[in-house]
């Protein structure tokens, strides 16, 4: 074989063992997000989830008493006084439906809480009327806004600020890898009100997910996507190519499948429900919940949840500027080494052997440019691909 054919075959090769190197981070993406969404959404079902049976009679005791027993570890169920306090615990969030039995059988509901616990608790006391031959009155006591009919919409906002606030990390921390950290950090405020901003005309002026309280939305959503960004530039310093991979699994297959967008803890599994208590995408939904339609009942709560995430980011940004300190310190150091041992022989050398010298560093320059260039895009993709 010529010299040629062996270089060919050595460059395809290398470009070969180069591909399914990176292929390894879209596999484990897809491993992920199987575990996630599938573990976290394909069998909803309840346990524990609270409704109530309005009076205080016999009835009203043996009616919640057979329903808990049947229910199995499904229902929670409690008895309270009046319509009243049923109400106010729906809007309280402490249960998320209310029968009131009689002649004329009514359910309340609240669907701004959950649109899915709703349905559920409405198929369980129809098939309760329905055993008793009365027809039922369902009632919703927090509908949602006009523009989201399914009380979805504010997860779907969720996901266009993830992605936007994520696809930035991988710009701002590969494309930005020579910057200061400051600027690096500047670019993380910029770019977090681009998306905040985005993320509040999705919500008020385009699509009407919100018909008041925008202001509110777009600074919880700038408190979450800030958030993202700083942890995730943070952790490029010390993951490089596989911060995709770091920021997917936070910020998508736990995040997502936690934030009762779709299903609240009350109808998954017990891991992504206790998720729920203080992932940073639950904060957000329901944070937003809470000031649109429930008079911003336990919003502190959930502000704080948003805002630990964000001093958490805070940390990793600084830890990793103390990490890159150091680094820049250690490579100064081994440099100023190594040119004073090269400067001894470099009186004899030729001009020629110098221009050769330099020509080579020049090439490996822009090898390791061009490299770095590759390497950026092939993150980009990744991470706005999935």
């Amino acid at each position: 074989m010529s010299t040629g054919q062996s270089a060919a075959a050595g460059s395809t090769a290398g470009a070969l063992r180069h591909v399914l190197s990176h292929l390894v981070t879209p596999l484990l993406m897809c491993i992920g997000m199987g575990l996630a969404y599938l573990g976290a959404f394909h069998a909803p079902e309840p346990h524990e989830l609270r409704v109530d049976v309005v009076g205080a009679g016999p009835r009203a005791q043996v009616l919640a008493q057979t329903l808990q027993d049947k229910g199995d570890g499904a229902l929670s169920v409690r008895t309270v006084a009046d319509r009243a306090a049923a109400v106010n615990h729906l809007k309280t969030q402490k249960s998320y439906g209310a029968y009131l039995p009689g002649k004329h059988p009514e359910l309340l509901v609240a669907t701004a809480s959950s649109d899915t616990s709703a349905t559920v608790v409405e198929k369980v006391f129809t098939k309760v009327a329905a055993a008793q031959g009365d027809p039922l009155k369902v009632t919703d006591t927090a509908p949602t806004a006009d523009g989201d009919p399914t009380g979805q919409g504010i997860f779907f906002l969720l996901v266009a600020v993830s992605i936007g606030s994520y696809a930035s990390v991988a710009v701002i921390g590969g494309a930005g890898a020579a910057l200061a950290l400051r600027i690096r950090a500047a670019l993380v405020v910029g770019a977090s009100l681009a998306v905040s901003a985005i993320g509040a005309a999705f919500a008020g002026p385009l699509f009407g997910l919100v018909d008041h309280g925008l202001g509110g939305v777009w600074a919880m959503a700038w408190l979450y996507s800030a958030g993202i960004l700083l942890v995730g530039v943070g952790l490029h310093t010390f993951l490089k190519r596989w911060t995709t991979l770091g920021v997917m699994v936070l910020f998508v297959m736990l995040n997502f499948t936690s934030s009762g967008g779709i299903f609240r803890p009350e109808l998954q599994p017990g891991f992504f429900g206790s998720l729920h208590a203080f992932w940073n995408g639950a904060g957000f939904v329901e944070g937003v919940r809470s000031h649109v339609y429930f008079g911003g009942y336990a919003l502190g709560g959930h502000a704080l949840v948003l805002t630990l995430w964000f001093v958490a980011g805070l940390a990793v940004v600084g830890v990793a500027g103390l990490a890159e300190a150091k680094r820049r310190s250690v490579a100064a150091h081994t440099q100023g080494a190594v040119g004073s041992r090269h400067r001894a022989g470099a009186e004899g050398r030729s001009v020629t052997a110098s221009r050769s010298g330099a020509e080579s560093l020049s090439e490996a320059g822009r090898r390791s440019e061009a490299q770095a260039g590759e390497e950026l895009e092939e993150e980009i993709e990744e991470t706005v691909g999935v």
